[in-house]
């Protein structure tokens, strides 16, 4: 996983003790990124996987014998800003057609979110458009600093800093455009499901107390709560940023990944000219522990 704001209710429940509670000692390794993720889950690095569902995928249509299955969703809007080189209050998504663009990685879900958007407004992410895709996840913004980019496509706190800094200004929420996405999961081998399943609860248990607690407090309160997971980034930044994800409904109330959302996944997936082929949600998914833990 990165290093975000954006999973609030994750960095509430370790600071509020809430793994500590359910008995278990948690370790918490960035990945950076979906694929290094899923790398770590597959050799054994890693117990669980924190990361966009679509690597699921990826490695059960490749043909994994001990593929991941994801047992818990944590956001269900995209996390990525639109930010431009200056204030559009009137900002459509014509204004980028010609437009050079700092992208994310092929197959990654901020870039196939934001082509999804594109074609959804009639662009042509080929055509239409530049898109560079060659700058590392978590770069992108220090590089907009210095390129001839009209556009790049930023998480937070990147978003926040750019426009703080007067380099940026966010033009658009690539998660209020692509409606509700099930952007990041929460994933372990189907091997360590069956070997270790009250790990798994314990762990889901704490993670919806995160959840309960992020949607029932003001975004001040908690920035106040996860500031030292965040120690480089000003307070009121990190209730800006809080605040943002909050009008734009970005936590579930439950950790319970639908099918719908599935196959909303897969569609972008399609699209994006990413999926070999569509693959089962009962194979991939597990609700068991998310309906446990939000009746405990």
């Amino acid at each position: 996983m990165a290093h975000s704001i954006f999973y609030a209710p994750q960095y509430a429940a370790i600071e509020l003790g809430y793994f500590r509670d359910e008995g278990l000692d948690l370790t918490l390794v960035n990945g950076g990124g979906a694929d290094k993720v899923m790398t770590a889950l597959i050799s054994g690095d890693a117990d669980i996987g924190f990361m966009g569902s679509e690597a699921t995928i990826y490695a059960y249509a490749n043909g994994a014998e001990d593929y991941a299955v994801n047992f818990a969703q944590l956001t269900q809007r995209a996390g990525n800003f639109l930010v431009g080189r200056k204030p559009e209050p009137d900002f459509t998504w014509e204004n980028l057609r010609g437009a050079k663009v700092l992208g994310g990685r092929a197959g990654g879900m901020p870039e196939m979110v934001f082509e999804y958007i594109l074609k959804k407004h009639g662009i042509d992410p080929e055509t239409d458009l530049t898109i560079d895709q060659s700058i590392s996840f978590g770069l992108t913004a220090a590089a907009f600093t210095s390129d001839d980019s009209d556009y790049t496509v930023e998480f937070e706190p990147f978003a926040t800093s750019l426009e703080l800094e007067g380099d940026g200004y966010v033009v658009a929420s690539l998660g209020t455009e692509s409606g509700y996405v099930p952007y990041t999961a929460y994933s372990a081998k189907k091997s360590y499901l069956n070997a270790h399943p009250e790990i798994i609860q314990h762990f889901t248990n704490a993670i919806q107390k995160g959840m309960d607690y992020v949607n029932s407090h003001t975004a001040a309160e908690i920035a106040r709560t996860i500031q030292p997971q965040f120690s480089e980034t000003p307070l009121e930044n990190i209730t800006a940023i809080i605040d943002r994800y909050q009008s734009q409904d970005t936590w579930k109330k439950d950790l319970i990944f639908e099918e719908n959302s599935f196959e909303l996944l897969e569609n972008i997936l399609e699209e994006a000219g990413e999926l070999p082929s569509r693959v089962p949600y009962t194979d991939l998914v597990t609700t068991e522990y998310a309906k446990k833990a939000t009746m405990r």
